[in-house]
C-alpha cells in the first residue's frame, strides 16, 4: 500500500514539519504516531519523512531518501468565478488531473455578489488544492492567483491559448491541440461568454474551441477539457 503523502509546512535541513490544523489531522484524526513513516513534498522534492515528535499543532519529521512523485503538467486554467461549491469542486478535481495554475477572473457575467467575496475566498481555494494535492500524491499543489478581471488574463502566454466557447460550431478542443506545450485554457461563467469577451479574446490571438454539442456546467466542462489536454500532452 502507498504510503500517505503530506506536503510540508516547514522545511529545515534534513527536517520537515506539519502545523496548526494540517498537523492535527495527522496526529488527532489519522492518530499517527512516533516512528510511522510517510512521504513528504518538501517543494523540490518528495522523501521518505519518519515522525521524529508529535505535539499540538505541529508533528515533525527526520526526511530520508527521495522518492517519485506524480506529474504535474504545465496547463494552466482561466476560471470565470462561478458558485463557489461548484468551483472549489473543480479546483479539486483539476488539481488531482495535475494542472499547474489557475487564475479566477471576474468575467462580464459573473453574478456580482460571487465577484465581491472572491479575493476572500483564495485562501480556501488554496487549501482544497494543498489537500487534493496531498491526496493525488503530487509534489506541490497548483499556483491559485487572486481573481483578476478578465482583460488581464487575456495577456497571458501559452501554447496554445484556447478559450471554450458554446457558439464555437467547428473546432473541437482535441484537434486545437497540437503539439500542446504550455496549454492556457479560459472557461466562462454561468451564462456563459458575452460576443464582446469572446471578441477580446479572438483579438488577442486566442484560438476558439469546442467540448462537442452538449452544453455543460462550468465545473464540468472545466474538468472534462483538462482531462482531454492531460490525456493529449501523455
Amino acid at each position: 500500500m502507498a504510503r500517505r503523502r503530506w506536503i510540508a509546512d516547514e522545511i529545515s535541513g534534513s527536517r520537515a514539519a506539519l502545523v496548526g490544523d494540517h498537523a492535527d489531522h495527522l496526529s488527532r484524526v489519522l492518530r499517527a504516531s512516533v516512528g510511522q513513516e510517510f512521504d513528504i513534498s518538501t517543494g523540490d522534492a518528495i522523501r521518505r519523512g519518519r515522525i521524529a515528535r508529535i505535539d499540538p499543532g505541529r508533528v515533525e519529521f527526520e526526511l530520508g531518501e527521495e522518492v517519485a512523485g506524480a506529474a504535474i503538467t504545465a496547463i494552466t486554467l482561466v476560471l470565470s468565478v462561478f458558485k463557489f461549491d461548484r468551483m472549489e469542486w473543480a479546483i479539486e478535481k483539476c488539481t488531482e488531473l495535475g494542472v499547474a495554475r489557475m487564475i479566477p477572473v471576474i468575467a462580464r457575467r459573473t453574478e456580482s455578489h460571487l465577484a465581491a467575496a472572491a479575493v476572500k475566498r483564495v485562501e480556501r481555494w488554496r487549501r482544497i488544492a494543498k489537500q487534493a494535492a496531498e491526496q493525488s500524491r503530487r509534489a506541490a499543489p497548483p499556483e491559485i492567483l487572486a481573481p483578476v478581471p478578465l482583460k488581464g488574463a487575456v495577456a497571458l502566454r501559452g501554447a496554445p491559448r484556447i478559450v471554450l466557447a458554446e457558439t464555437e460550431q467547428k473546432i473541437l478542443l482535441k484537434d486545437a491541440l497540437n503539439f500542446a506545450k504550455e496549454p492556457v485554457l479560459a472557461f466562462g461563467p454561468e451564462g456563459g461568454w458575452t460576443e464582446a469577451e469572446i471578441t477580446l479574446f479572438r483579438d488577442a490571438g486566442w484560438l476558439s474551441a469546442s467540448l462537442g454539442s452538449t452544453i455543460l456546467r462550468a465545473e464540468t466542462a472545466a474538468i472534462a477539457a483538462t482531462a482531454i489536454v492531460v490525456a493529449a500532452m501523455q
